[in-house]
């Protein structure tokens, strides 16, 4: 208490020293609210209670994103077909999306079903804390005042000047929103087989004998293109002078409602955060306070499960649970679409459901036909709207001890994994989470034979255990633990944890190497063990272990914040660390230069020279780099079957004596690696690229007409910095998804939290705003934004601006 006294002391100095000059301290006035801007459009949002910052915060995101939050809003109220047609698209998952109709069908049905109404009501934990209450109350006065004062006539950002669809929100509207993101992880997967759902007709065939395996694939080909984090948390045995250290780098999308976004919620002496959150959402989701940092990471654990239900073959709705015939519930779902003409039309649509959930004719675009058996669905976060709270009270967090307390008290994280740091010099891995109560007893039992396969089967690294039950059973429903918050979720102490003085992270594998020095054991259902780390995986241990142990290359032992942040920014390649000499050998033996590719032969003699200059590394001037992408994306990957996994690319097969050094070793004498290889010069030639093109002339993001470079590489290449390259929708370079908001947290004994942070794709989706693309650029300088968390920090800003709501 004496430390914060001491800086609310410093901080009345600063301010008073500058209110006569160009600063505005925050209003005094009771039910003020006042909106600091420091550089790059930062918000500091102060008020004297919830209502005031969620007044601030709906404000002041409103008026950086109104469209991305207005085209959210529609999609949640089942309304995108209305107003933009049924076959636009929507973007309803983290990693995917699915037709404007599907959407609105999916979300139609939820508003039919009363699902967020019915949750907003309850009482804490299931519903929202009164505080919570108070800031989404707040949150809609600011969002719909800023619109009140523009109009959507008034709005800048041309993606919906002007727009029917722009209007004010209600409270409803926010906890939709809420609810919309804490079930992605299980739409994106299911969305498009619920709401087509039919039994099929005619000479349909039951589901192949290798649909598991197919599964398997596509969930793997998912999260190995997919979103995802890197998350490093340092103790004090890891930090040169002690104290402690958090990177959090999760990549996210770069475009659409999942974008993040920074802000800072204070009232004063009593609530203190600084971080991001996915836009409109009016609490810090990742960030830090004065005694704790944290992020999160995308978990392997599917929240969802099937059950795999009997039909009557005359009479496809009945189906046999208990030795006793059941009747689907058929639900009748209609939304209003906009025809080609203007004209308004209706799609109406039955929906089936069981006792276990809605029924599903395709798993991650796998079919799972509707014949002698149906598929239900299970979704272990549909009546989740506990998250909220969770990142509320993680919000005021005092140490990590506080933050297992708070993930175990409201299982309310969706399918993230959190690591976190704190003053006392600890650093956190905690997998928990709302995960369904799949013990491997219970999974033993209740597996069918498909079930098996996607449950056990072998995978890609990361891949999450997909559960498909035995519905004829009732007792193979997910039952309810006495220790968990909520029926059907897995008792919270059985679910992994980690405490160390040195170091703990994760990047989207399972809990199991949190930590080399103490490998963890949990339910199958969290995820696999003694099995295959991503490249990445090994980077952010490798990184963590040599800074430690000072063989890095760089000066002392133990990271400081700038050995820390240079660990990201160095984007290094784990991958070519294992593969790139063996690359350029296998390059320079090929007979006369000339190695096979789809058209036939051709000759790849100049990339060797240009593979053998490559460091490595996935910087704005690595020539090379591009080259071994392509050539690396089109290899051969594992066998996804349940026998012996075959190590493709790799001669030296994965060793769990050894995790973090096997599989290794190329295996350039296979005709497959050759094919890849040739392909890639090929692709590069026919798209006119050359070789030997740096990373700053192929890999760029176009903003008010300007080519900006970003450096990093896809997570496949064991590079920490994560970018996916794409183009946009009129076939412009674009970036999909990767590094968003970066944040380095240091606590170093009494002091203020030491923070850099950096919003890669910037603070504001308008191109008319100042701030769409300056942080942008600055993330492809590879330098980072100073935080400023005091008032004292604040005060001291070169562009301090103030918005004041009365």
């Amino acid at each position: 208490m004496a430390r914060k006294k001491r800086w609310l002391a410093v901080a009345g100095v600063a301010l008073a020293a500058t209110a006569t000059v160009t600063v505005t301290a925050p209003s005094a006035e009771p039910g003020a609210t006042t909106i600091r801007y420091t550089e790059f459009g930062i918000p500091h949002i102060t008020a004297s209670s919830f209502e005031g910052l969620g007044e601030g915060y709906g404000y002041a995101a409103a008026k950086d994103n109104i469209c991305t939050l207005a085209s959210t809003y529609l999609m949640v109220n089942a309304e995108r077909s209305r107003y933009l047609g049924p076959d636009g698209y929507a973007n309803t998952g983290t990693s995917g999306g699915t037709t404007n109709l599907n959407s609105d069908l999916y979300f139609q049905r939820i508003k039919d079903n009363g699902t967020v109404e019915r949750l907003a009501d309850l009482p804490a934990p299931h519903g929202p804390e009164p505080e919570v209450k108070e800031t989404v109350r707040g949150y809609v006065q600011g969002y719909n005042r800023y619109l009140a004062e523009t109009g959507a006539e008034g709005i800048t950002d041309p993606a919906c000047h002007g727009a029917a669809w722009v209007r004010p929100i209600t409270e409803l509207d926010v906890y939709r929103h809420v609810h919309s993101e804490v079930i992605m992880g299980a739409a994106q997967y299911l969305l498009d087989g619920q709401v087509t759902a039919a039994p099929a007709v005619g000479s349909a065939q039951a589901p192949a004998g290798d649909t598991g395996e197919k599964i398997v694939e596509a969930i793997s080909a998912g999260h190995r293109h997919g979103v995802g984090s890197n998350a490093l948390a340092v103790g004090s045995q890891g930090v040169a002078g002690g104290g402690s250290m958090l990177l959090g780098n999760p990549h996210f999308p770069w475009q659409g409602k999942n974008r993040l976004w920074q802000s800072q919620l204070t009232i004063p002496g009593r609530f203190n955060v600084s971080g991001a959150s996915l836009l409109g959402l009016p609490v810090v989701n990742i960030g830090h306070n004065e005694d704790v940092a944290w992020s999160h990471t995308v978990a392997a654990v599917a929240p969802f499960g099937l059950f795999d239900v009997q039909v009557d073959p005359l009479n496809p709705t009945k189906y046999l649970v208990d030795g006793r015939w059941e009747d689907m519930t058929a639900q009748q779902v209609s939304v209003d679409v906009r025809n080609p003409d203007g004209t308004m039309g209706k799609v109406s649509r039955t929906l089936w459901a069981t006792r276990y959930g809605p029924i599903t004719t395709s798993l991650a675009g796998v079919p799972l036909p509707w014949v002698v058996s149906a598929h239900a669905v299970r979704d272990v976060n549909m009546d989740n709207l506990r998250a909220v709270n969770t990142w509320f009270r993680l919000d005021q967090a005092r140490d990590t001890d506080d933050v297992v307390r708070i993930l175990e008290s409201t299982q309310g994280s969706p399918f993230f994994n959190t690591v976190a740091s704190d003053r006392k010099g600890n650093a956190l891995y905690a997998g928990i989470q709302a995960a369904p109560n799949i013990t491997d007893e219970h999974a033993k039992s209740c597996l069918t034979l498909t079930g098996q396969a996607t449950f056990y089967g072998l995978r890609l690294p990361g891949t999450p255990p997909v559960s498909i039950l035995d519905g004829k059973r009732s007792g193979c429903d997910w039952p309810a633990d006495p220790n968990a918050v909520a029926p059907g979720l897995l008792d919270p102490k059985k679910q992994p944890r980690l405490t160390r003085a040195d170091f703990a992270g994760n990047a989207n594998d399972s809990p199991w190497l949190a930590n080399p020095a103490e490998p963890l054991s949990y339910p199958r259902v969290m995820g696999d063990m003694g099995t295959t780390r991503s490249t990445r995986t090994q980077e952010l241990i490798l990184t963590a272990q040599k800074r430690l142990d000072g063989t890095d290359g760089l000066p002392g032992k133990g990271f400081t914040p700038e050995s820390m942040r240079s660990l990201l920014f160095a984007d290094r390649s784990r991958t070519a660390e294992l593969a790139l000499a063996d690359t350029v050998k296998m390059c320079q033996g090929f007979l006369g230069g000339l190695a096979p590719y789809s058209g036939g032969l051709i000759n790849v003699s100049q990339a060797c020279p240009v593979l053998a200059a490559w460091d490595g590394t996935y910087r704005l001037d690595s020539r090379g780099a591009w080259l071994f992408e392509k050539f690396w994306a089109n290899l051969p990957v594992p066998d996804l079957g349940v026998g012996p996994v075959e190590t493709a690319p790799w001669k030296v097969g994965f060793d769990p004596a050894d995790p973090v050094h096997t599989p290794n070793t190329l295996d350039t004498g296979r005709a497959d690696v050759w094919l890849a290889f040739g392909n890639a010069v090929h692709a590069l030639r026919k798209a006119g690229i050359p070789l030997d093109a740096p990373i700053s002339a192929v890999q760029t993001v176009t903003r008010d007409g300007e080519r900006i470079p970003v450096h990093g590489a896809p997570g496949s290449l064991g590079v920490l910095n994560v970018i996916t390259p794409g183009v946009d929708a009129a076939g412009a370079p674009e970036v999909t998804w990767g590094s968003s908001f970066i944040q380095q947290v240091s606590f170093t004994g009494d002091e203020p939290p030491q923070v850099s942070t950096l919003m890669t794709y910037s603070q504001s989706a308008d191109p008319t705003s100042p701030h769409h693309a300056d942080q942008t650029k600055l993330f492809s300088a590879g330098h980072w934004v100073t935080g400023r968390f005091t008032e004292e920090q604040i005060a001291a800003s070169p562009v301090l601006h103030t918005t004041t709501l009365d």
